[in-house]
């Protein structure tokens, strides 16, 4: 049965837009990463924004971020600030909201509030397109003051310019509940979800902010993950959103793709950076996962050079549907590998030359770029000239159509 799901993507049989809910799928924004650079200072803003607008043109009905929005735990003031306008500028208008809250919308609220936790609840609010979003482990929560531990996150949230999901207390000692059975005896994660609904279509949404991999093995191992089901779960699409290794590094230190609830039926996993947006199956389960890997590239490694993608996520019912979409405002990332062992002859200098050595090196990577840039200005060129010839066709019908119609009336 794995192979035949493996190979053909989920898809909807028979779509009803009134029973559909749309979805615009991101994770690892990392805003504000190398903001003070001056070449790729603007990088991963400039992309966020490229979201927003996407989001807005396929008409979704909320946002789903998978953690890592902001680059560092404490962001300037810069990065907040343009963070915030954008979400306002995008999210906020007269767009009626689709989707019904069926959970409580006061779960999770900040304290000695009266306004609820989730913003198009607000009658103070004109949201248009909701954002929901769990922490990363570079936005996760610090601090022991009177309000507990806050993040960047808490603060949008307050604002009402997102729906922070996925937070919880954790009980004194259980950051080392995997070493201290004791500790663990008072620890365990408890997943509340937001629940909504669109016509016939029941969606509940269980958000786990980044802990520790060590800890969350150990959770899982114990069954001590409590997802908080309605009584009727099989009739709800059950979509569980993470933030933690998938990629196994060491001992206990990434999380098991097989360990969650069988009554999950989709799992968003952020964290990790290379684009595996389609959805996986997974051996022995009913689920699948999506990765949509980061919108900015942070590191030297070879998934961050592949195409970056964000997904228009389509529930009805049971039934899904993800459908990537490319992001243009990315900067292309090479990546190539020399052995300098072998090209030193043929390109005539001394391995002990460094100078000749750089020099051969920055020559390479130029013309690497050069030839990315002339497939990617080549692959819109034909983009382009599909979607004129379309457009040509369809402007010919029109006027055929309209012809045909005088003749008629005459």
């Amino acid at each position: 049965m794995g192979s035949e799901r493996g190979s053909v993507p989920p898809e909807i049989a028979n779509a009803y837009p009134e029973d559909t809910i749309r979805i615009m799928l991101a994770t690892d924004n990392h805003i504000g990463y190398m903001e003070r650079d001056p070449i790729r200072g603007q990088d991963s803003i400039n992309t966020f924004k490229e979201i927003l607008q996407l989001a807005v043109k396929h008409q979704v009905d909320f946002i789903l971020l998978a953690g890592d929005l902001f680059h560092e735990n404490k962001p300037s003031r810069e990065c907040l600030y343009r963070v915030m306008a954008l979400l306002r500028e995008y999210t906020f208008g007269d767009k009626p909201i689709q989707v019904e809250l069926l959970s409580d919308p006061d779960e999770g609220k900040a304290a000695e509030t009266s306004f609820p936790a989730i913003n198009y609840e607000d009658p103070n609010l004109n949201v248009s397109i909701p954002v929901f979003s769990i922490h990363g482990n570079h936005d996760d929560p610090q601090g022991a003051g009177p309000e507990g531990a806050l993040c960047a996150l808490d603060v949008l949230s307050v604002t009402g310019l997102i729906n922070y999901m996925g937070k919880f207390d954790l009980p004194l000692g259980a950051a080392n509940a995997a070493d201290d059975p004791v500790a663990a005896s008072a620890s365990g994660i408890a997943v509340r979800p937001v629940l909504l609904r669109k016509g016939n279509t029941h969606l509940g949404m269980y958000g786990i902010g980044n802990v520790k991999d060590a800890r969350m093995h150990f959770e899982l191992r114990s069954n001590r993950v409590r997802m908080y089901m309605p009584k009727d779960k099989d009739n709800w699409f059950n979509l569980l959103l993470l933030h933690q290794n998938r990629v196994r590094h060491a001992a206990q230190e990434s999380v098991p793709e097989g360990m969650f609830d069988d009554s999950v039926d989709l799992v968003v996993w952020g964290h990790e950076h290379d684009c595996r947006i389609v959805p996986e199956p997974v051996a022995g389960k009913n689920y699948y996962i999506t990765q949509p890997g980061s919108s900015v590239a942070t590191s030297l490694a070879d998934g961050e050079s592949m195409q970056k993608h964000v997904a228009l996520l389509e529930i009805q019912g049971k039934e899904f549907c993800v459908k990537p979409i490319p992001l243009r405002t990315v900067r292309p990332f090479v990546l190539e590998s020399v052995v300098l062992s072998e090209v030193a002859e043929d390109q005539g200098f001394e391995l002990t030359d460094q100078m000749a050595i750089m020099k051969f090196l920055k020559r390479k990577a130029r013309l690497s770029l050069l030839d990315l840039h002339f497939h990617l200005w080549l692959n819109l060129t034909i983009a382009g000239e599909r979607t004129y010839r379309s457009s040509k066709r369809a402007l010919g019908r029109t006027q055929r159509r309209g012809c045909r119609g005088g003749r008629r009336r005459a």
